[in-house]
């Protein structure tokens, strides 16, 4: 028997749930939002702006537009902490911000809206390692959670909840919140059913046994959700696409920082420290520089590879389709509307090559250093010694957040770290002499990459490091303001040398000129 032989042959509007008790729950958005309470800890499913709930938290936001015309003080009367797997997209994070009812955000935001209230200091930002939050969550770092909102691509005639195109933290939600709201929605492709692999490494320290997982193309848990049904209190049906972004074509920088990158793995195989022909399993991060590596390697020799990530993005996709990648573990397929359009005409394709696994798996430290993951992210800025700030402007405004790049920087194999050398029209280096947040320490940084080229930094003291960074990635607008740094700070000794007085210098004449540069 199939996966697909647990559904009933189509005969109604409700055909996407199976078991009777649920077809009992069925209600409409803003029923079902009338069960969250003001002050509710709320987790959602979404991963990267694929899977998560499209209805109730919409209609949640109307309820709290309303209870606010009303409101005797004229204050919001509600005020929730947020919870999901990573980002959401503008239909949960946005239009909630729109009502002013997110009190707390964890563990990450990409929405603009939410994120001025983050910078304005009106919402509580808490950044957690994507591995980590749903074990901080079943410890009771957060609380309690007291509504999950998940959503599925349908319920089996036993009550399991199959997945659609995130797994996130779902699982965790599921069995971690006193109540449950489930919303089914049919545009999740159903053929999907098969390619989840739900595992759960639940134990507090020294209860929990070593993860079973040796091979990224390898199953080692359930291909469904399971919840109990006496905490569900509604079921929403829906019909709503994800929204995840679209993806530019690859600009010249892009294309020069995955150069860098091809050449680099091509040395790593000269000198064997990287089997030929397939590589290792590769890690991408998430944006258009990740998605030009991409690019680059389908015109690479390299094939059969396999990608062991967070997210399978469109050149994830489009390289399974050449045969580069012979397969992707990620916990989120978000992918451009043409692009998912695609993979769900050709679903019984990809079903057989790819997984979607709870983050705590995908992204889970144990696992990046078995499999010998090389990881690829993004970077705000670097400082000449090599730490690296991935998440604050100017070391006080917040992108983002962290997200996985620690999970994969610190335990990589490979560990690489890419941005451009300048922003804002050359105005800011992106090579400064100290960041002005630390994300990633010197310690955990081996590769750094702009279109300027490649700063190799393995084996090497601060001070080697830092003339390595200067010389081959810096722009050369800023190489000599950055020499100068360097050999003054080195009169004065001391391992790492720095100039107090001038560390952070270029942040302060940036904000009172417009340019890092010295006028």
């Amino acid at each position: 028997m199939t996966n697909l032989d647990i559904f009933p042959a189509p005969t109604s509007a409700t055909t996407r749930i199976a078991d009777r008790r649920f077809r009992q729950l069925v209600r409409t958005p803003r029923q079902a939002a009338e069960q969250i309470r003001t002050d509710a800890t709320l987790a959602v499913s979404g991963f990267g702006g694929a899977g998560h709930p499209k209805a109730v938290l919409s209609a949640l936001a109307d309820l709290a537009d309303a209870a606010l015309r009303t409101s005797p003080d004229g204050r919001q009367p509600y005020a929730l902490t947020l919870l999901s797997g990573a980002s959401t997209a503008a239909d949960l994070d946005g239009r909630l911000a729109e009502s002013g009812v997110v009190a707390s955000r964890v563990p990450y935001n990409a929405d603009p809206k939410l994120r001025r209230q983050i910078n304005a200091l009106d919402v509580d930002y808490v950044e957690v390692h994507l591995s980590r939050l749903a074990q901080q969550v079943r410890e009771g770092y957060f609380g309690r959670v007291h509504t999950a909102v998940v959503e599925v691509a349908a319920i089996t005639e036993d009550g399991e909840l199959v997945p659609g195109s995130s797994i996130g933290n779902n699982q965790a939600w599921l069995d971690e919140a006193d109540e449950v709201i489930i919303e089914v929605n049919r545009w999740q492709p159903i053929e999907l059913d098969g390619a989840h692999d739900i595992y759960q490494n639940t134990g507090l320290p020294l209860h929990g046994t070593p993860i079973p997982l040796e091979h990224v193309d390898q199953h080692i848990g359930r291909p469904h959700l399971t919840v109990d049904p006496q905490k569900v209190v509604a079921v929403v049906e829906t019909d709503l696409p994800d929204d995840s972004p679209s993806f530019t074509a690859p600009d010249e920088a892009s294309r020069a920082m995955a150069g860098h990158i091809l050449e680099f793995l091509d040395h790593e195989v000269r000198a064997g420290r990287v089997p030929a022909g397939s590589l290792l399993p590769l890690q991408s991060g998430v944006g258009n520089v990740a998605n030009a590596v991409l690019a680059e390697l389908a015109n690479s020799s390299y094939r059969g590879l396999q990608c062991y990530s967070e997210l399978i993005q469109d050149g994830m996709i489009e390289l399974i389709d050449s045969g580069v990648v012979s397969f992707a573990s990620a916990t989120a397929l978000a992918l451009s509307p043409a692009m998912f359009d695609h993979v769900k005409r050709n679903i019984s394709f990809y079903r057989d090559r790819i997984v979607l696994r709870p983050q705590e798996i995908s992204n889970n430290p144990e696992l990046i250093r078995r499999l010998g993951v090389i990881a690829m992210n993004s970077m705000v800025e670097a400082d000449i010694y090599g730490n690296v700030n991935s998440t604050h402007v100017n070391g006080v405004n917040v992108v983002n957040g962290l997200g996985g790049s620690g999970d994969y920087g610190r335990n990589g194999y490979l560990s690489m770290f890419i941005s451009p050398s300048t922003a804002k029209g050359g105005s800011i280096s992106k090579i400064v002499p100290f960041v002005s947040h630390v994300d990633h320490t010197e310690h955990d940084t081996q590769v750094l990459i702009t279109e300027r080229g490649l700063a190799d930094l393995r084996g090497l003291s601060p001070v080697r490091r830092a003339r390595v960074v200067i010389d081959n990635i810096a722009h050369p607008d800023y190489q000599p303001l950055l020499h100068d740094y360097l050999e003054r700070a080195s009169r004065r000794g001391g391992h790492v040398p720095h100039l107090f007085a001038e560390a952070f210098g270029w942040y302060d004449r940036f904000e009172r000129t417009g340019s890092m540069l010295s006028r």
